[in-house]
């Protein structure tokens, strides 16, 4: 079925697979907002020259960096809906791909980075071509046993430090070509926050492109989206290598900023969990969801580690499950719903009764 014939024929269409493929009707944004968007983008750039105190710098640091592993899973799972349980592996396959050639080769962690993204995406497909056929939970199991199939190997890789990991050489030559930085945390900030913008911006433009439609077209009805010619295999392909990409760059990061690969913590099924988890509290599907999630969770994760000492890991796991419940009981769209119950006029909107879809149809 072509453009013409969708757009002729709208109520053949399935309500929830027309919403997906129509373009949302965007309000311009109001004066006040696009102020407080000012406003918050200056208080990040300056917040490390204003508050020098390394523990606040560390706990935005992981916000950032929580938020930009989020922001990779959501690709998949929130926009295009395969809910993936083995996202650490890729965060492990760009800490080792980074760390062990800098450690061995003494190679720029920055060239490692792009090296960790390719091998994590390439994976992607190879893992995803198989895989990606399979729906719901059978994914979401095929993934899980993947990445479990992962941190087993490289526990038990000699080459790259088996169970003992891998611990960086400390270099104060060069820090930013050597991605060490020893007397302030302030350059981390500053990365973390650049890759979470890069994260972003590739979420917007997604939204907007035929890609992203596409995307929440498998979401909302994969058969009706391959009805309309839509290559459903081709497009969730696509989404996996993209999300695998760019939890890769985090886990490079992450390498960088501790100076050390734990395949017990890298690679580990929490991980996975977590990000699970701070997508779905903020809101999977949506831009900023990601964003609000990591900012709620991770304060919480340090509060109680503050103040619950070593069992803190125990306590916020049970306030995030607390939480989860919560938000799937009265707010299954996630804090984000929250934030367009208040402000209705910064929520983008779907006409349903039009049918349109974006330039150029399916294909």
């Amino acid at each position: 079925m072509n453009a013409q014939e969708t757009t002729q024929q709208p109520s053949t269409i399935p309500a929830p697979l027309r919403a997906a493929l129509a373009e949302p009707t965007r309000r311009p944004t109001p004066m006040v907002w696009r102020g407080a968007g000012g406003v918050l983008a200056a208080g990040l750039l300056v917040f490390p020259l204003v508050v020098t105190s390394p523990y606040p710098q560390h706990i935005m640091i992981m916000i950032f960096l929580n938020a930009l592993m989020a922001q990779s899973w959501n690709i998949l799972a929130g926009y295009c809906g395969q809910i993936s349980l083995g996202h650490a592996a890729f965060f492990g396959i760009g800490a080792y791909a980074s760390g062990w050639l800098f450690a061995t080769f003494g190679i720029t962690p920055w060239a490692g980075m792009v090296v960790g993204m390719v091998v994590a995406a390439l994976m992607a497909a190879a893992i995803g071509y198989p895989t990606l056929r399979l729906q719901g939970h059978y994914f979401a199991i095929a993934t899980l046993v993947i990445g479990e199939s992962v941190q087993i190997i490289f526990l038990r890789w000699e080459t790259f430090g088996a169970a003992s990991g891998i611990w960086l050489p400390i270099v104060r030559d060069n820090p930013f070509w050597n991605l060490q930085f020893h007397t302030t945390k302030a350059p981390y900030y500053y990365i973390i926050l650049g890759m979470l913008v890069v994260a972003c911006l590739v979420v917007w433009v997604m939204e907007r492109t035929r890609q992203g439609f596409y995307y929440r077209a498998i979401r909302e009805d994969p058969d009706g989206a391959a009805s309309l010619g839509i290559h459903v295999a081709r497009y969730k392909v696509q989404a996996f290598m993209l999300s695998a990409a760019l939890m890769a760059m985090a886990g490079t990061f992450n390498t960088q900023y501790l100076l050390v690969i734990d395949p017990e913590v890298d690679l580990a099924l929490i991980r996975s969990i977590l990000v699970v988890l701070v997508a779905v509290m903020g809101g999977a599907g949506t831009l900023w969801g990601p964003v609000i999630g990591a900012v709620v969770l991770v304060p919480l994760s340090e509060l109680t580690r503050v103040y619950f000492g070593g069992t803190g890991g125990t306590v916020d796991l049970m306030i995030y499950g607390v939480l989860i419940v919560l938000i799937c009981m009265f707010k299954p769209e996630g804090l984000i719903g929250v934030f367009h119950r208040f402000f209705p006029q910064a929520t983008p909107t779907v006409d349903d009764d039009t049918g349109d879809t974006p330039e150029g149809g399916p294909a």
